[in-house]
């Protein structure tokens, strides 16, 4: 029987002779790193762009005891006409509130200089009903019972019988995909959606490099939080990363199984098999930043990605190697002891095609360590989970390296998917992509 994923710390000793290091020079590395939170992408496009015609407060009923809150953005296709043929997208993965405008503005905008993607299906008619949330970090559960508010508060105010598309970008396609299947799992809760649609949706998880992970955890316990209360780690512990990420650690110094170490990941899963994992009744359309072809990112398992050292301080970081016997993956040390960490039976996640996020490169900025411009990006959403192809989501039982074939689609549990021609940044909104959406949705 294969082993379980997991990661191992070890700590040595620096050599004879060195001391614990002053308040001086702790006080010098802190004031060096910025204390902000790492790993956040902000969506957010050109400046200006239409304002929302009208903005929905929204709440989720309890979740646990917990009652999450959001928005809404409604753009009508014509204001006097009112909501006629709604289009539910949901924010993603981030932390903190969501930015609406932003979110807007990102979506609309394309390089080439054609219409953007809410542009052309408010030509075709569709209302844009953009669904926000207070915190975006919380419980993937909690967030889905305010999409459920959008939902029904879309279908009381529609006027005709329109049916929906619902559907998000990031972990937004996976907190509507739990809404929708939710209230089909209910027999009160009809959602009246005829489509759903994903953008680079994590539906197997999604990955952050575990040393990339630990150092997170490592430097904010020498860093001040910043003026909101905030520090380096704080997504990396939230509900949503936990739930979201295949593999995930809970501090510096953990050791141990890594795909199975987060209660709340194994909790969601079994609440979504609980809800019917995805909804049946619409068809499930998702795309996915990466490529289709087995071509990932030129990044060389097991090398160093980038090698800082400072007077008392050291980060090594690693690209993930494949599988194998606790494998180096990096290191790091301030003060008197070194923690270097091995992995095992962990793929090279970080080259396999998907969409991409600078994972690598925020860490390095945030150290001031030297990097190399093509080592900056590693893959955050494996193409084989953005098209949520059929394997396990706890055991990986799929090789994300390779090709997608037709067959492989065909099983999965999405009825269409389209791929991006080059593995771009995770959310990039390409001439691709949009073209594709649009065509399936408006024909």
């Amino acid at each position: 029987m294969a082993q379980e994923p997991r990661i191992d710390v070890s700590l040595t000793a620096l050599k004879e002779g060195q001391s614990e290091p002053t308040k001086a020079e702790l006080a010098e590395i802190a004031g060096s790193l910025k204390p902000e939170v790492w790993f956040t992408t902000a969506l957010s496009g050109e400046a200006g762009g239409r304002d929302a015609d009208v903005v929905w407060d929204l709440r989720g009923a309890p979740y646990e005891g917990r009652t999450a809150t959001g928005q809404a953005a409604v753009y009508y296709a014509n204001p006097k006409l009112g909501l006629r043929k709604p289009f539910l997208f949901a924010d993603g993965f981030n932390y903190g509130p969501s930015d609406l405008p932003g979110l807007f503005s990102y979506f609309n905008t394309v390089a080439d200089g054609r219409p953007g993607l809410f542009d052309q299906l408010l030509a075709k008619g569709y209302d844009i009903v953009l669904i926000g949330f207070t915190e975006r970090h919380t419980h993937i559960q909690a967030n889905a019972e305010v999409a459920i508010a959008a939902i029904q508060r879309a279908i009381a105010e529609r006027k005709g019988d329109e049916r929906l598309t619902v559907g998000g970008v990031s972990m937004g396609g996976i907190i509507t995909r739990y809404a929708l299947a939710k209230l089909e799992s209910d027999p009160q809760g009809d959602h009246q959606t005829a489509n759903y649609l994903s953008f680079d949706s994590p539906h197997n998880g999604a990955w952050i490099p575990l040393i990339l992970q630990q150092m997170a955890y490592f430097f904010e316990d020498y860093t001040p939080a910043g003026p909101d209360g905030v520090k380096q780690a704080e997504l990396i512990r939230s509900p949503a990363a936990q739930q979201l990420l295949w593999a995930w650690v809970e501090n510096a110094k953990y050791k141990g199984p890594v795909a199975t170490a987060s209660d709340l990941r194994k909790e969601f899963l079994a609440d979504l098999d609980r809800v019917g994992n995805f909804p049946r009744i619409p068809r499930k359309l998702g795309v996915s930043n990466g490529r289709r072809d087995g071509v990932g990112l030129p990044l060389p398992a097991g090398e160093v990605a980038f090698d800082w050292q400072a007077l008392i301080a050291s980060a090594t970081a690693r690209f993930q190697p494949n599988k194998g016997d606790k494998e180096r993956i990096g290191g790091m040390h301030l003060g008197l002891a070194v923690r270097r960490s091995t992995t095992t039976e962990v793929p090279a996640l970080d080259s396999v095609p998907g969409g991409t996020l600078d994972s690598f490169g925020k860490v390095a900025t945030a150290l001031k360590a030297k990097i190399a411009e093509e080592y900056r990006s590693g893959t955050f959403v494996p193409a084989v989970s953005a098209a949520a192809l059929d394997f396990d989501p706890v055991q990986w039982d799929v090789d994300p390296a390779a090709a997608i074939s037709d067959a492989a689609l065909q099983n999965g549990h999405l009825d269409a998917v389209k791929f991006d021609d080059a593995n771009t940044e995770h959310s990039h909104v390409s001439r691709v992509l949009v073209d594709w959406i649009v065509k399936q949705l408006a024909g």
